[in-house]
């Protein structure tokens, strides 16, 4: 067959088809093709063209509303991981994390053995730009210790993460004045600083269920009973960080306070 050479491919109507330029191939309006099978690589400067997939692995496709582009999860926005701490320690940024939100609760104080009950601690919440942070310390308040009848409960401790925000712990039972209950810390440098609850006062020896100890943002005090000896005491483990200690009836031992904690939320935002 002999060779058949063209510039360009017209209609009818001498307005669509296609341009033959240089070994490419123009269409001159528009092209609908069925199956189309692509032996090799699309390429081209059309923002709907997808970039070239070589060497981005973990990466995701992302647009800036005119053209298509790989980019890192870093420059993303939504929550990363979260990280708790119990005890002492550092918070490291992780790879890619620019803001932070933290909550610190201070420690509980602890109860008494007339029904006089601890203070919750306090808790501060704060965003922070951690973009040129590399690591901050974290301290974590221990608990005021329980005490028996007429004793003046331990209060709790701060916690506090660096220098950006810190809380107070619960003032122990009969501390502020015989038989009252203590009073909650308060959160500091945060942009939301609150008040731990407050503990419950004296009672009778029949008082059962009234010696309740402060709320903190997590959570309530330890189970109480009807006249079981140093119940509180027996579980002072099972109430949420920060919370104050339950008092006791019959000049039983209270409860110590819970400890405090500070949660950190990361964002790649």
């Amino acid at each position: 067959m002999a060779q058949l050479n063209v510039n360009a491919i017209k209609d009818l109507g001498g307005i669509g088809g296609f341009t033959l330029s240089s070994g490419g191939l123009t269409a001159n309006g528009t092209l609908t093709v069925t199956n189309l099978s692509v032996e090799g690589t699309i390429a081209g400067s059309s923002s709907y063209i997808i970039p070239n997939p070589s060497s981005n692995q973990g990466q995701f496709l992302t647009t800036n509303g005119s053209s298509l582009s790989w980019g890192d999860l870093s420059s993303a926005a939504g929550v990363r991981s979260m990280q708790v701490w119990t005890s002492n320690g550092t918070w490291s940024r992780p790879s890619g994390v620019k803001t932070i939100m933290v909550t610190v609760t201070g420690a509980g104080g602890g109860g008494s053995g007339h029904c006089e009950s601890g203070g919750a601690g306090g808790t501060s919440q704060r965003q922070v730009d951690v973009t040129n942070v590399s690591s901050v310390s974290v301290t974590i308040g221990n608990p005021g210790g329980g005490t028996n009848y007429a004793g003046c409960g331990g209060s709790g401790n701060s916690s506090s993460f660096g220098s950006y925000c810190s809380a107070g712990g619960g003032l122990g039972a009969n501390c502020s004045q015989q038989h009252a209950g203590g009073y909650g810390g308060n959160g500091s440098g945060g942009s939301l600083n609150i008040y731990g609850g407050g503990g419950n006062g004296h009672g009778s020896h029949y008082s059962y269920g009234n010696h309740t100890a402060g709320v903190s943002y997590f959570g309530g005090s330890q189970p109480s009973s009807h006249g079981q000896s140093n119940y509180s005491h027996r579980h002072q483990s099972h109430a949420a960080w920060g919370a104050g200690g339950n008092g006791s009836q019959h000049g039983n031992r209270g409860a110590r306070g819970r400890e405090g904690v500070v949660v950190v939320h990361e964002f790649y935002g």
